[in-house]
This record gives structure tokens, C-alpha cells and sequence, in this order.
């Protein structure tokens, strides 16, 4: 028995009005649907609870996942918290909106191929996605720095209470991936993060050097060992359908008006991701 469409969108970056506009018109298909939320609603808190809530009241079930936008401390945000303590608060008004989060239980979705287990991830990044030629992080950081093309999170993303984000990053990895361990191995799974969890994606990046906040190479074989039958994404703001090793990869994101308006179909969202 099928429980609707599984779909999806991510980087709805509803600071902009042109996309509260699009979160206005979002619509599932039936009662029954689910929606994936694969991170980057906004960056202010109230924001992000108008989004999910305007969400949460249309779909029967919705899974968010962070991106790195929420996990921002703006200096016009009155929410004032930083690095895990943010994160925390954002996992409780997602509770209090009956929206599941990655610590929460991962829900199974029943679909008429038979149940998948959803697992919304938070995995952040550790700049292991550097650009050529540079071996370490600081040649990494070094080299975004001359080029200028450097992620706003250097700025405003905090890590506390660990000393780097990337402390922070393989914290969450090492903790997800023992409670991805436990799963069953023969129910598949759609693993939802903000980042795709291998680092090919990021070749078609226009900066090579932005790759670096894009994930982490810990992941790289999550695909496979979690048996995912597909992974979704955002972040780049490139939408598209991909494989690697036999799995499908879902890229979801909106992106910002001046990327999705000039499309001949100029959002397409939120896409479905399951049944096929």
C-alpha cells in the first residue's frame, strides 16, 4: 500500500520574496504525500519556522535536514545562538511543527515497491574537497582566499562548542554512521543530507574552490554500504538527476531567483523522488 508521492526540495531561501513566492504555491499531490526538505530554508530563525510550518500544515509528512544557511548567526537575527546550541534549537521547533529531523527516528516510507527507510543526515563538511594542487586545508582556504571566492560560513557559521567545523563535521559522522550501522540491510534507503556524499558532483562547480564546503570524502561509500536506493541533495543550486555506482543522486535546490527564474521550466519543484 502506497502512502502518496515521496518528494523533495531543498535551498528554498525564502529571504527572497520572489521564493516565499514559490513556498506560497508549493502543493503536494494527495494527503498522503511526503517532503523531503534537504536543507537551506533561510537564515534567520523566524524564517526558517514560517517555511517548514507553511509546509508541514499541506504534507502529511515532512523530513528536515540542515543546511548550512540555518545553521548561520546573522547579525540581524535575534536569535543569537551558535553552532550546536542553533542546531539544537532548530531540532526543537521542528519537534514542536511535528517535523522529524536527524535525531529523530528514521520513519519508513511505505511505497508500492515495498518500505524504504528515510534517513535524514547532518554531516556538515571537514575540507576535504580541496581544489587542485592543494594538499591540506590551508592551502585550500589559502588559495579561495586569492581567488576571493570564499563560503560566507568563515563568517558566520560557528562551530562551538568545537574548536573547527571540521571537529564538528566528523563528530556528526561518527555519530550518524553508528546509528546508520544498526539499520536492517534489507530494507533500502533514501538518505537525505544537505551535501552530496560523494565529491563528483561538485566537478561542474563554476569555482572549483567553493567544492571545500561541500561535503566530506568520509561519506564517500554511504551510498553503497547504507544501500541507498537514492540520495538527495542540494546546495550546489544545480538541479539535476546523476549516478554513481548504480545509485541515483537527486539534487533538489531552488536556488536563488537570478539561478531558477531564467530556466525554460524554472523550478520544477518540489520533484518526486519516489515511486519512480
Amino acid at each position: 500500500m502506497s502512502t502518496g508521492i515521496l518528494s523533495a526540495v531543498s535551498d528554498l531561501h525564502v529571504s527572497y520574496a520572489e521564493n516565499r513566492e514559490v513556498v506560497n504555491d508549493l502543493r503536494p499531490t494527495s494527503e498522503a504525500d511526503w517532503l523531503l526538505v534537504a536543507g537551506d530554508v533561510a537564515e534567520r530563525f523566524a524564517s526558517v519556522e514560517w517555511a517548514l510550518g507553511t509546509l508541514r500544515e499541506r504534507w502529511s509528512t515532512v523530513i528536515w535536514v540542515p543546511g548550512n544557511h540555518e545553521l548561520w548567526t546573522p547579525p540581524d537575527d535575534p536569535v543569537t545562538l551558535r553552532g550546536v546550541e542553533r542546531y539544537q534549537a532548530l531540532v526543537e521547533m521542528c519537534r514542536r511543527l511535528d517535523i522529524v529531523t536527524p535525531e529523530d527516528p528514521y520513519p519508513t516510507w511505505e511505497g508500492p515497491d515495498g518500505p524504504v527507510t528515510i534517513a535524514p543526515l547532518f554531516t556538515l563538511y571537514d575540507y576535504t574537497f580541496r581544489p587542485p594542487g592543494c594538499a591540506t586545508k590551508a592551502e585550500g582556504l589559502a588559495y579561495a582566499h586569492r581567488t576571493g571566492v570564499v563560503c560566507t560560513d568563515e563568517y558566520l557559521l560557528h562551530p562551538d562548542p568545537y574548536p573547527t567545523r571540521d571537529d564538528w563535521c566528523r563528530a556528526r559522522i561518527e555519530e550518524t554512521g553508528r546509528r546508520l550501522d544498526a539499520l536492517p540491510e534489507d530494507v533500502p534507503t533514501v538518505l537525505v543530507n544537505h551535501y552530496p556524499l560523494v565529491r563528483t558532483p561538485t566537478d561542474v562547480l563554476r569555482y572549483p574552490e567553493f567544492a571545500q564546503w561541500c561535503g566530506t570524502e568520509l561519506t564517500a561509500s554511504w551510498h553503497t554500504r547504507y544501500h541507498a536506493a537514492v540520495m538527495v541533495y542540494g546546495h550546489l543550486h544545480i538541479p539535476r538527476t546523476t549516478h554513481y555506482d548504480g545509485v541515483r543522486f537527486e539534487e533538489v535546490s531552488l536556488g536563488y531567483p537570478r539561478e531558477w527564474k531564467p530556466r525554460q521550466r524554472p523550478h520544477g519543484l518540489p520533484r518526486t523522488i519516489l515511486p519512480v
